[in-house]
């Protein structure tokens, strides 16, 4: 499990293609990859990945293609950089939200405005996800726990302080880009119960009716 806190910005070193599997070698900073061991589980973007071995600050891991083709890992190249979180403990502290590293979807960066002081990105997901998505609500964009401002149908916004934009790879983000996305694990649960138990439906026979007597 991890808690949506990115703990740094790595860089990736290679990127080893081979048949439906790459495997990617990611420089953390100083003393970041201390005491992991062969086989935890490090969120590179958010993505859930197990490490195979290690080099100084250089940590490896394997991706097969169906995470590649789920998530933004798949494009990749070496001088990339990436949010990282190794995986929390028990009795660390959570900030952010609980999050497994298993990516939804993905979205695209569609706008982004710099008042004073902050940023506001908007993001575009499939419509399929819009169901999960509300004002105030959480969300994890690359692995980073952030709060959903606005909605409109499949888009939505966050806003960032300046010390977000300087601990992730927020601040180097640019319309057209892809994120990867979770969507927060209480809200998929709660959305899919009232759907099985015909929420939805009548939601929508309401609305309905409403749009034919007027």
């Amino acid at each position: 499990m991890f808690t949506g806190i990115v703990q740094g910005i790595a860089v990736v070193e290679d990127v080893a293609a081979a048949t439906g599997l790459s495997t990617f070698a990611i420089r953390l900073p100083e003393n970041s990859a201390e005491g992991v061991d062969i086989g935890a589980s490090v969120a590179i973007n958010g993505t859930c990945l197990t490490v195979t071995r290690q080099t100084g600050n250089i940590l490896f891991f394997d991706a097969m293609q169906e995470t590649l083709s789920l998530t933004t890992l798949g494009t990749l190249e070496p001088g990339h950089k990436i949010n990282f979180e190794r995986a929390a403990r028990i009795g660390d502290e959570i900030g952010g939200h609980l999050l497994s590293g298993h990516i939804h979807t993905t979205a695209n960066v569609i706008k982004i405005l710099r008042p004073e002081n902050n940023v506001t990105i908007w993001f575009e997901v499939p419509d399929e996800w819009a169901r999960y998505i509300f004002a105030k609500g959480y969300i994890a964009i690359n692995g980073a726990s952030l709060t959903i401002g606005e909605v409109d149908g499949n888009r939505f916004n966050v806003h960032l302080i300046p010390e977000t934009l300087r601990a992730t790879t927020f601040g180097v983000i640019e319309e057209g880009m892809k994120v990867n996305i979770e969507i927060d694990s209480q809200t998929q649960t709660i959305v899919d119960t009232l759907t099985r138990l015909g929420y939805d439906s009548q939601a929508s026979k309401t609305t309905n009716l409403g749009s034919a007597s007027s």
